[in-house]
């Protein structure tokens, strides 16, 4: 597997990283050290919100991955606005803790990329699935369609998806990222077999949510 292209700090941290590390500096040398404790504390805090560290990917054939760190809040069937058709939904929802980089949960051909303007409730709620400002990505693999949508939440103001319809991901490939807390929700088929249950902590791209 090629080195990871995103090592330790994703690329969307970096100017976070730096001013909050440039504003502790600058008021540790005007000020004192005290002084600057509360942003040494905040540029931690910038700087594990921002890691994004390479995963090992299971080579299981049928797997369906994780696409984000956090915890499983809905394992339900129902039915995916983007393709029109039933489906069982997975939804991952994560907190400001975990890493927020978003990856492929499977190998796929991008169909559809769909953005929608909404609102910013707390992505733990049902109805953030629906009415909240989120991103909508159709994959295609094998005659399946898979849709995995980030969705912004109450603190999250910025979705960041870097593809488009036509595009070839493999499993485990980082595509997007979500500041600062949100969820992602996956629809599979309904054959597909649920690997987590509510309340399950997974892991982007390690964790196996399904079974196609």
């Amino acid at each position: 597997m090629s080195a990871y292209p995103h090592p330790i700090i994703a690329r969307e941290g970096w100017p976070f990283v730096a001013g909050a590390l440039a504003a502790a500096v600058i008021v540790w040398a005007l000020a004192g050290f005290a002084w600057s404790v509360p942003l040494w504390l905040v540029a931690l805090f910038v700087i594990q919100f921002f890691r994004d560290p390479p995963r090992a990917v299971p080579q299981q054939a049928n797997a369906v991955l994780a696409p984000a760190d956090g915890r499983i809040v809905k394992v339900e069937k129902t039915r995916d606005p983007y393709t029109a058709r039933d489906t069982l939904l997975i939804s991952v929802f994560m907190n400001v803790f975990n890493v927020h980089s978003n990856r492929s949960p499977v190998d796929g051909t991008v169909e559809q990329v769909e953005y929608s303007r909404g609102k910013f409730i707390n992505a733990d709620l049902d109805k953030a699935s629906t009415e909240n400002e989120r991103n909508a990505m159709v994959l295609k693999l094998d005659g399946e369609r898979i849709t995995v949508v980030q969705v912004a939440g109450l603190i999250a103001r910025r979705i960041l998806c870097y593809v488009r319809a036509g595009d070839r991901l493999v499993r485990g490939q980082r595509y997007g990222f979500i500041r600062f807390g949100s969820r992602v929700d996956v629809y599979l088929p309904l054959t597909a077999r649920p690997r987590v249950a509510v309340g399950d902590r997974v892991a982007a791209t390690s964790t196996i949510l399904a079974e196609l």
